[in-house]
C-alpha cells in the first residue's frame, strides 16, 4: 500500500502535531500510511525529554513543548519538514530500522545531487562534512509513528545559533543552498517525496 502524500504548505506547528495526533489515534489496521510534506513558520521545539538549558537565548522566536524524541531544534521557512504517519507493526520494522530508513531516503536524495552525506549512530540525523543538515524526532503510539525529519534546504540558519542544536553545544549546520546554488525547495520536496516512497510503499 503506497502512502498518500499530503503537501500542506506553511502551516503552525501547534495545530500540525494536534492533527498528527488525531489522526494516530484514530487510525486502524485498515488505514493508509501518510506523508505529510510542509514548512513551518518559525517555531523552536522541545523534545520530550529535551532539556531547557539547550536553548540560550529564543528572543521572539515561540518555544513547543513537543511529545517528540530528541531535544530541542528549530523549524522555518524554507526548511522541508517531512511527518512520517507510518504503521510499523504492518511495515514490519521498528524505531531503529525506521530512524535508518529516513535517514538513507535523504543521503540517497543527497547522493543523487553529488553531494556524499552519512547518519551518525549517536545522533540521529544526517550531516554534510560533520555539519548537520537533516534533522529527526519521532514518537511511536499503537504501534504508529507520527513526527519525522526536517531537512534544511533554503532558510535562515542564525536561529540555530540561540540553541545547542540537537542538544550539542557547537553543533554545525548547514543548508542545501550553501552547496548547490541553484537549487529549488519544490524539486528537492519532489525528490524527497520519491525516495520516501521507494523506501515505505509496501
Amino acid at each position: 500500500m503506497t502512502p498518500v502524500v499530503r503537501h500542506l504548505g506553511e502551516v503552525d506547528y501547534l495545530k500540525t502535531w494536534q492533527d498528527m495526533q488525531a489522526f494516530t489515534d484514530a487510525r486502524d489496521e485498515a488505514s493508509a500510511d501518510e506523508l505529510w510534506f510542509l514548512q513551518h513558520p518559525p517555531v523552536y521545539t522541545l523534545g520530550k525529554n529535551g532539556k531547557v538549558e539547550h536553548i540560550l537565548n529564543p528572543q521572539d522566536i515561540p518555544v513547543v513543548n513537543s511529545d517528540r524524541g530528541g531535544q530541542v531544534t528549530y523549524h522555518g521557512p524554507g526548511q522541508i519538514v517531512v511527518y512520517t504517519l507510518l504503521d510499523l507493526n504492518r511495515l514490519k520494522i521498528g524505531v531503529r530500522e525506521l530512524v535508518t530508513l529516513i535517514e538513507q531516503s535523504v543521503i540517497d536524495l543527497l547522493a543523487d545531487y553529488g553531494v556524499s552525506s552519512s547518519a551518525r549512530r549517536d545522533a540521529p540525523g544526517v550531516y554534510v562534512n560533520d555539519a548537520k543538515i537533516a534533522a529527526l524526532g519521532l514518537r511511536v503510539r499503537k504501534g504508529c509513528s507520527f513526527h519525522g525529519l526536517a531537512l534544511n534546504v533554503d532558510m535562515d540558519l542564525e536561529p540555530f545559533s540561540r540553541i545547542n542544536p540537537c542538544g550539542y553545544e557547537g553543533l554545525e549546520v548547514t543548508r542545501l543552498k550553501d552547496i548547490i546554488k541553484d537549487i529549488e525547495i519544490r524539486s528537492v520536496a519532489d525528490d524527497l517525496q520519491q525516495q520516501l516512497l521507494n523506501k515505505f510503499a509496501l
